[in-house]
């Protein structure tokens, strides 16, 4: 007698979740336009490496900022050598070394406690690089 209760409880239920769209699971949807998805897709089919827009903007931002060491070294040569808050001489490269890799740690450990919007950890890394040219 309780599992023919039960069964006339989920009969209802299931009709009711056909109504709400579990008929479609499983179906074709309509593609829509995503700029996340757009950023992160391939750009190339059957490439050796997954070269994405974000990969490939990093590459880009990375080289960029040795061509800008590269230029400043030569209207001012010598590394504009300084001892910073932490006690280190440093010159613009190990300026510039310490920041991209206190920006992976922020951006590791964004992604490790709290997960994928990354505008914040991206505000913390340029605060990050403007302290630590600026302080160390």
């Amino acid at each position: 007698m309780l599992r023919l209760g039960l069964v006339l409880l989920l009969i209802p239920a299931a009709a009711l979740a056909q109504q709400a769209g579990w008929g479609n699971v499983g179906k074709p949807q309509e593609e829509v336009f995503s700029w996340a998805k757009w950023w992160t897709e391939p750009m190339f089919s059957g490439f050796w490496m997954a070269w994405t827009r974000a990969t490939l903007a990093f590459f880009v931002f990375i080289f960029s900022c040795i061509g800008l060491m590269a230029l400043l070294e030569l209207r001012w040569p010598g590394g504009a050598e300084r001892t910073g808050v932490l006690g280190l001489t440093t010159t613009r490269g190990d300026r510039l070394f310490i920041t991209l890799l206190g920006s992976a740690y922020i951006f590791l450990a964004w992604l490790g406690f709290v997960g994928p919007p990354m505008w914040a950890p991206l505000g913390l890394a340029i605060a990050w690089g403007a302290f630590s040219f600026w302080k160390i």
